[in-house]
């Protein structure tokens, strides 16, 4: 069977789907993942196809962290909307038999899944769907509303996200030959929905449609043929375990200030660290902080003494796949939620919202993190029930069943 997975945003948005589409390559079907071009390396790199999808994510995030005018941000989202809504007809047109689509482009895949008579299956990273037992990621004013406020503030999120879409998705069926004013679909569109992250980290709530599944998380593989670089494992086995520090895709721009920031940190708290560029592009050396590029973090994590992140989710994930405590740095959108998770589950101090972050903070969050031995055992325990799962087999399972049919 040809498959088309459908994704947008950041490596975090990208890189579980790439674990997912190689199971299924394995599994005997052809596998191509819908992505911007930036990720074109890492999506071949894992034996997958590439179709490019248009837009910039590094602009929009840009535009957030500098406070840009309402004006400013709702003009560069839209043109967003429209570039992905391109890129997901033109990945579809391509030719695929079953499309499977992230959460933020799932309007727009739904849309082209119409057009084309192609059946679509959402894959969520991040709770999705409106329930009374949490506020679901991105919530505004979260904090304590209870379960009526809950639901009210999930639904809210979900509309925020339709309404951004809207308009790309209106151009897109009008673009398509799709009547505009299609009944509204049931959440998920009516059919089966996997949520790739582990039961153990949200226990899929009670009151979740039935055809959502909580699977587990798809991990990425490591690209093909790849090694550690020399210089890393010789700092690896020069001291003690470093604590690992990277804020993935979050504050492009702000690598100066940060680098310095950090290498203060980790001085104050007499650590040795592994510092990841990411988009902010940190840097530093010296005996006892090394800055690297891209590391495989299924390979690196386990090597480390604690993973300083943003609390992406799959930067999340991977710290709780290795069984190491963790200091979360929440930016925005669905990263104070993983940072409250892994607080709340034992694994980390108290999260450090990233507006807040300066050098005596991080060091001291970086010493309650690696003294406390709560959270080290809290974080292996954790990880030994993860490793039990297999997230893809559910996905791989009914996608069988329909190959069958």
């Amino acid at each position: 069977m040809r498959i088309l997975i459908i994704t947008a945003g950041s490596r975090g948005d990208v890189a579980p789907f790439t674990g997912l589409g190689r199971r299924l390559l394995d599994a005997g079907h052809e596998v191509a993942v819908a992505a911007h071009p930036s990720f074109a390396t890492l999506v071949a790199g894992c034996g997958l196809g590439h179709r490019p999808m248009p837009g910039d994510p590094q602009e929009l995030i840009r535009a957030w962290a500098r406070a840009a005018s309402r004006a400013e941000v709702r003009a560069l989202t839209a043109a967003y909307a429209d570039g992905l809504a391109d890129g997901v007809a033109t990945a579809v047109a391509a030719g695929t038999d079953l499309v499977l689509t992230a959460f933020a482009p799932a309007p727009l895949s739904r849309a082209a899944g119409d057009a084309f008579g192609v059946p679509v299956i959402e894959t969520h990273l991040v709770p999705a769907f409106p329930t009374r037992e949490f506020p679901l990621p991105g919530a505004l004013d979260a904090e304590g509303l209870g379960p009526a406020g809950n639901l009210a503030a999930g639904r809210e999120t979900v509309r925020r996200r339709d309404n951004l879409f809207a308009g790309a998705v209106a151009r897109l069926r009008a673009r398509l030959g799709l009547p505009a004013d299609a009944p509204a679909e049931p959440a998920g569109g009516g059919g089966p929905v996997f949520a790739g992250f582990s039961p153990l980290v949200v226990p899929r709530p009670a009151d979740w449609p039935s055809q959502v599944e909580v699977t587990g998380y798809w991990w990425p593989p490591r690209p093909d043929g790849w090694q550690p670089p020399a210089e890393l494992v010789d700092f690896l086995q020069a001291g003690p375990p470093p604590v690992f520090i990277g804020f993935g895709s979050m504050a492009p721009g702000e690598g100066e200030r940060l680098s310095e920031l950090v290498a203060a940190a980790v001085k104050r708290a007499g650590v040795r660290a592994v510092v990841q560029a990411g988009w902010a592009e940190l840097g530093g050396g010296g005996d006892d902080l090394l800055a690297i590029g891209d590391v495989p973090h299924d390979w690196l994590f386990p090597r480390t003494a604690a993973v300083v992140h943003h609390a992406g989710a799959g930067t999340t994930g991977a710290a709780l796949r290795a069984g190491v405590p963790a200091v979360p740095v929440p930016v925005m959108a669905d990263q104070p939620f993983w940072a409250a998770r892994l607080h709340r589950l034992g694994v980390a101090p108290r999260p450090l919202p990233f507006q807040d972050l300066g050098a005596e903070n991080l060091a001291a969050a970086i010493t309650a993190c690696v003294s406390e031995p709560t959270h080290r055992r809290r974080a292996a325990e954790l990880a030994r029930h993860i490793a039990s799962e297999d997230g893809a087999a559910a996905v791989l399972a009914h996608i069988g069943t329909e190959r069958d049919r």
